[in-house]
C-alpha cells in the first residue's frame, strides 16, 4: 500500500522573515527571530498547531524585490543572519515536528549577480546565454516584442543594456533579469541549488513563478490586450506557460525526489483554473500550486462554492488542491473583506475544504492591511500594508516594537497592535488565535478533514455548504456570507463554530445560522 504523502495532510504556515521577529533591535525580522518564536506555531500547549513552515526568501540580495532578486542562491543575506543560523532554524522546526520548505527563484536573478555581470560584460562571454538577450526590433531602437513586465502596471519587460547594445529581458523589476532556460546549463544550476538546500535538510520548494518558467522559443509577440499582470484569457500569450514548462518541473521533481519525500508548490499565477489544473493532473510536476483565483473572489457564499467545485473537478481525486486567501502579495481577508467576522469564516473555510491549506503569518489574529505614510513606503508594488510586522505583545506594554523589535519596526505596526497582538489574544478564549487554534486541532483529530472526500450540499446564495467524508465519518460545515440570518437542516455534535460562543453543542433538524459564521458538525 503506497503510503500516503505527509504534505497532503499538512498546514502550512508562511513566515515572511522581514516581518516575523527581529532579533536583534534593527527593526527587520530575521533568522533568530524566528527560532525564538517557533512555539508559537508547534511545541508548546498554546502553539497554533500547524505542520510545515514556508520560508519567504532569505538570499543574499539588494533587496530591490525584498529576496526575489538574488545574488546567491546559496548563501543567507547578513539582513537576515547566517547560513548557521539557517541550520540551527531547521534543526529547531524539526525538533518541533514541524517540516520547512523554502523559496526557490528560479525564473530571474538580480542584475548583480555574478552570473549576469558576467552575461552582460560581452555578446562572447560563456554565460551569456543564460540569461535572454536579442537585438532591437527590426523598425528602429524598440524593444524586441511587446512583452510587458508584471511590475510598474505596463513597462516594457526588456531594458537596453549600453554595455553591448542589446536588450535583457525581465519579467518583473529591470533589475530582476530573466533566466534563460533554453540553455541545459541554467536548469542544471538551478538544480544543484536545489541540491544545496535539500543536502542541509530542507522539506522541499515553495517555486517562484512558475509559470514564466516555459516561454515560447521565438520571443513571438503576444497578442491581445495585457498589462502585464495575469488578468485572464484576453488573447494569446507566448511570455509564460509555454508547454516546455511541465518537462521542466518534472525534472524538478526528480532532483528533489533523489533526497526522499521532498514537496514542490508552485506559485502559477494563472487565473484560469483550468490551465493551473494542468499543473497538478500530469502527476510529474508540482505536488501543489496556489489558486490566485481563489484570493480574488467576492465575498458571497455561492462564488466560493463554484470556485471550488469547479476545481474539484478540474484536478480530479488523484490530483491535490493548495487553498490560502492571504500571502505577502495580497490584502489580508480583513481588509479585503472588511470584516473580522468574514475573517473567521475565511479561516473555517480554508481549513476544512479538501486539500493542504496555506496561512500567512498574522493571519490568525485576524490582522488588517497596514496603514503606510508616504515617507515610509518601500515596495514598488505597494505590497507594504500586507507585510507590516506581528504585534507579539501590546505596545502599550512593549513600546512602539510590540514585541516584534526593540529598536523601530522598520514598517508601521498595524491596526489595533493593542488588541490584536499574540499575547493578548492568547488570553481571549474568543478570540481569533483561539479560533485558529481550535480548528487546527479539530482538523488533527478529524480524519475526514483530511483525507476525506468533498461533496456539495448547498451553494446558493450566501450559503456554502459541503460535506466531507472518510469511512463511516460525516463531516458538515456550513457557511454563511451573508449579513442576516440564514435557516439549514443539520443533526450532529458542534465541533467548532465561528464565533466561540459557549460550549460545542448540537443541531437536531432546523436551525439558524447568524450572520457571517459557520459551524463544523460532525453529522449522526
Amino acid at each position: 500500500m503506497t503510503r500516503r504523502a505527509w504534505w497532503r495532510d499538512a498546514v502550512f504556515y508562511q513566515i515572511y522573515p522581514r516581518s516575523f521577529a527581529d532579533s536583534n533591535g534593527d527593526g527587520v525580522g530575521d533568522l533568530p527571530g524566528i527560532i525564538a518564536h517557533l512555539d508559537h506555531l508547534r511545541g508548546s500547549p498554546a502553539s497554533l498547531g500547524v505542520d510545515a513552515i514556508w520560508l519567504s526568501p532569505f538570499y543574499q540580495s539588494p533587496m530591490a524585490d525584498f529576496g526575489y532578486d538574488v545574488t546567491d542562491h546559496c548563501a543567507v543575506d547578513p539582513l537576515f543572519g547566517t547560513l548557521d543560523d539557517f541550520d540551527r532554524l531547521l534543526t529547531e522546526a524539526h525538533r518541533r515536528g514541524l517540516r520547512m520548505i523554502v523559496d526557490l527563484v528560479p525564473n530571474h536573478t538580480s542584475d548583480l549577480h555574478p552570473w549576469f555581470r558576467e552575461s552582460r560584460s560581452s555578446r562572447t562571454n560563456p554565460k551569456r546565454d543564460w540569461y535572454v538577450w536579442r537585438d532591437a526590433h527590426r523598425d528602429g531602437d524598440a524593444p524586441p516584442n511587446n512583452w510587458l513586465a508584471a511590475f510598474g502596471g505596463g513597462w516594457p519587460a526588456w531594458t537596453k543594456d549600453l554595455e553591448t547594445g542589446a536588450w535583457y529581458l525581465h519579467s518583473f523589476l529591470p533589475s530582476q533579469p530573466d533566466l534563460n532556460w533554453e540553455n541545459p546549463a541554467v536548469e542544471a544550476a538551478i538544480h544543484d541549488v536545489m541540491r544545496f538546500w535539500l543536502r542541509r535538510g530542507v522539506d522541499g520548494f515553495r517555486i517562484d513563478a512558475v509559470h514564466k518558467l516555459g516561454k515560447a522559443p521565438d520571443l513571438r509577440d503576444n497578442h491581445g490586450s495585457f498589462t502585464g499582470a495575469v488578468v485572464g484569457d484576453r488573447g494569446l500569450r507566448f511570455d509564460e506557460d509555454w508547454p516546455t514548462v511541465h518537462g521542466r518541473l518534472a525534472r524538478m521533481r526528480a532532483v528533489a525526489r533523489e533526497f526522499g519525500d521532498r514537496v514542490l508548490v508552485g506559485e502559477v499565477y494563472i487565473l484560469d483554473p483550468e490551465r493551473l489544473a494542468a499543473y497538478l493532473r500530469s502527476g510529474r510536476g508540482l505536488d501543489l500550486a496556489h489558486n490566485f483565483s481563489f484570493l480574488r473572489l467576492p465575498w458571497r457564499g455561492a462564488a466560493f462554492a463554484h470556485a471550488v467545485s469547479a476545481f474539484e473537478g478540474l484536478v480530479g481525486r488523484q490530483g491535490w488542491p493548495a487553498w490560502c486567501l492571504n500571502n505577502h502579495d495580497h490584502s489580508r481577508v480583513a481588509t479585503r473583506y472588511a470584516s473580522e467576522r468574514a475573517a473567521r469564516v475565511a479561516a473555517m473555510l480554508v481549513l476544512t475544504l479538501r486539500g493542504t491549506p496555506f496561512l500567512y503569518q498574522g493571519e490568525e489574529l485576524g490582522l488588517e492591511d497596514g496603514v503606510i505614510p508616504p515617507e515610509r513606503v518601500v515596495d514598488v508594488e505597494g505590497r507594504d500594508p500586507e507585510r507590516c510586522p506581528i504585534p507579539w505583545v501590546d505596545p502599550a506594554i512593549a513600546g512602539v516594537g510590540a514585541g516584534f523589535t526593540s529598536g523601530r519596526p522598520g514598517l508601521p505596526l498595524p491596526p489595533d497592535a493593542g488588541v490584536r497582538n499574540v499575547a493578548t489574544e492568547t488570553a481571549d478564549p474568543a478570540s481569533v488565535l483561539a479560533l485558529y487554534r481550535h480548528l487546527l486541532a479539530v482538523r488533527t483529530g478529524t480524519p475526514a478533514l483530511k483525507a476525506g472526500a468533498f461533496e456539495s450540499i448547498s451553494s446558493e446564495g450566501d450559503v456554502f455548504a459541503y460535506r466531507r467524508r472518510l469511512g463511516h465519518e460525516s463531516i458538515a460545515v456550513y457557511l454563511n456570507f451573508g449579513s442576516g440570518e440564514v435557516p439549514l437542516r443539520g443533526r450532529g455534535s458542534v465541533l467548532a463554530s465561528t464565533l466561540m460562543a459557549g460550549d460545542p453543542g448540537t443541531v437536531d433538524g432546523s436551525f439558524e445560522l447568524g450572520p457571517v459564521s459557520g459551524l463544523v458538525v460532525k453529522e449522526q
